[in-house]
């Protein structure tokens, strides 16, 4: 008998396996190649509160890195603690987003990297005054004379910045070695929760390697409505970008990887439990009612996406 659970249970896990490479899935590479000299210069000016208007904000108060690449509140805070209009989505594997921000407004990593510094909100500066403030440093002089070879620019700041933010990537998850081969990586409710995702229609929007940042998706009118309040400039996500009705309430899907460490949830940081998010997204957005069992089983299975940063587990990080 034991044999025979055994057996059955590499014989199911190898059908998920199956099931992960004809749903394009794939394990997050432990490796990335970037220029390193970028990279590290990048790293500095991430971190440096000298890109805000009064010293007290930096690319990582928003996302910081022992924070699931978040801030871990429900809207963020800028200078003079104000406070924004959205949840700020991970850093963490942002370069395989198809666009940045929940609107997607910025193309890429590098167009992103110019919005928050003269956001009044956030960082309240201007550029031509961060660039004055960088070349002023005799250190990151030094440093742009070496890696750009000339003046300093938001571009070139602004460059350096998304090559360090290439760097964020989040490999080894117990889901990637469970992909490798190692089937004992994941619990049995654990793979009941991968079935479970797939049968639900989760990879409807959750898609590939990232599970998401390829698509934008409505949300459902519903869930306003459940929320209740104002609906605020914001909830019009992607219209506030293209103007067009059709896409009113329209956000980018989020990547799930690593959501275990990045609550609270949703554009308007109003769901505080990965639970919750579960049962919101499969009753709103795909008509399932779970049972508890299988919404236990699918949040277990996310747990499983949550990976390492320079060989650190995220929800170890401090």
């Amino acid at each position: 008998m034991r044999y025979f659970l055994t057996a059955s249970c590499i014989i199911i896990s190898l059908a998920l396996a199956a099931a992960a490479q004809a749903q394009n899935v794939g394990q997050i590479p432990k490796t990335v190649s970037v220029n390193k000299a970028k990279a590290e210069l990048g790293n500095k000016l991430y971190h440096d509160t000298m890109l805000s208007g009064d010293g007290t904000v930096s690319c990582a108060t928003c996302h910081a890195l022992n924070k699931g690449g978040t801030d871990r509140l429900p809207v963020s805070k800028g200078i003079r603690g104000q406070k924004g209009g959205v949840n700020s989505p991970t850093v963490f594997n942002s370069e395989h987003n198809f666009v940045q921000f929940w609107d997607g407004r910025a193309k890429d990593l590098k167009a992103q990297a110019l919005g928050p510094v003269e956001n009044p909100i956030e960082m309240g500066d201007k550029w031509d005054n961060v660039v004055k403030k960088v070349s002023a440093n005799a250190a990151y002089k030094k440093s742009f004379g070496d890696v750009y070879g000339g003046k300093i620019t938001k571009e070139a700041i602004t460059d350096a910045i998304a090559e360090f933010e290439r760097t964020l990537i989040t490999p080894n998850a117990r889901f990637d070695q469970f992909l490798a081969g190692d089937k004992k990586a994941l619990t049995p409710i654990e793979q009941k929760g991968w079935a479970l995702f797939q049968e639900k229609g989760c990879m409807t929007c959750h898609s590939g390697t990232y599970f998401g940042g390829q698509a934008f998706q409505q949300v459902s009118p519903e869930y306003f409505k459940r929320r209740g309040g104002k609906i605020t400039k914001e909830d019009f996500g992607r219209f506030n970008v293209t103007g067009k009705a059709e896409d009113k309430h329209k956000f980018k899907v989020p990547s799930l990887r690593n959501v275990a460490v990045t609550a609270p949830y949703f554009h308007d940081g109003r769901v505080v439990s990965l639970d919750q998010a579960v049962k919101l997204m499969a009753k709103l957005q795909l008509g399932q009612d779970l049972q508890p069992s299988e919404q236990r089983a699918i949040v277990a299975f996310l747990k499983t996406l949550t990976g390492e940063y320079q060989g650190t587990p995220l929800n170890q990080m401090r």
